[in-house]
């Protein structure tokens, strides 16, 4: 007896593999009010350490808190320190408590030491420069995606490398040994908010605001609010 022979005619039965397996690409929203830079970064960096890089553009604060939830799972937030909707680090405090989850980097041209201890302090998991040169972005991006260490070398990334140090003063030495509500509230009187406003804002009695602002003022050892505000103009 002859045994039957049934040919395969579906094609998609079979499977070869040929080479290393294809990697996931790595998220990331790319927060930006300035469209000539959105298009520059993804344009300079297409993939990392062999792993493509798939690019969300956000040009306002709203856009941003609606899209991260809308393309989740998102590897890594880049929010610039200054938008449309949004005065300084209130973008980046407003982001963390809509998405306490998200891991938030501020991209800033500020390279201001003071700037990078309040944003570390408010929640931020890294700080990029945008004046840093293209080896050194690539870094700092690699360390955000894989704080771990990326695929190739498995090496823990630096404090350093999410971190970049500035010039810092003795007064900002003093303001990192303030607290994260106290930060918050010293980032709104810098922005021109009223004691009335910050109470608003943040939900606390207005007596509350006022004892905020009074032990602030005796920590950095300024007599007035408009003092503070000139020695971070």
């Amino acid at each position: 007896m002859t045994a039957a022979f049934t040919p395969i005619t579906d094609r998609r039965a079979i499977h070869f593999t040929t080479g290393a397996p294809s990697l996931q690409p790595r998220k990331l929203l790319l927060v930006d009010d300035h469209e000539l830079v959105r298009y520059g970064v993804k344009a300079c960096y297409t993939e990392l350490q062999g792993v493509p890089l798939q690019w969300i553009e956000a040009s306002s604060l709203q856009d941003a808190l609606e899209i991260y939830p809308r393309e989740e799972p998102i590897d890594a937030v880049l929010l610039d320190l200054n938008l449309a909707d949004c005065r300084g680090l209130q973008g980046l405090r407003q982001f963390v408590h809509a998405h306490p989850a998200a891991r938030v980097a501020i991209f800033s041209a500020t390279q201001d030491e003071f700037v990078v201890r309040q944003a570390r302090a408010l929640g931020a998991v890294g700080y990029v420069p945008k004046g840093a040169v293209a080896s050194e972005l690539r870094d700092m991006l690699s360390a955000l995606l894989w704080p771990q260490g990326a695929p190739q070398t498995r090496t823990m990334a630096s404090s350093h490398a999410l971190f970049p140090r500035f010039p810092s003063s003795a007064l900002y030495d003093r303001v990192a040994e303030l607290g994260p509500r106290h930060l918050e509230i010293m980032e709104m009187v810098l922005s021109g908010c009223t004691n009335q406003e910050i109470s608003d804002e943040m939900r606390l009695a207005l007596g509350t605001v006022k004892n905020y602002v009074s032990s602030l003022l005796l920590a950095l050892d300024v007599k007035s609010r408009s003092h503070l505000v000139s020695l971070f103009r």
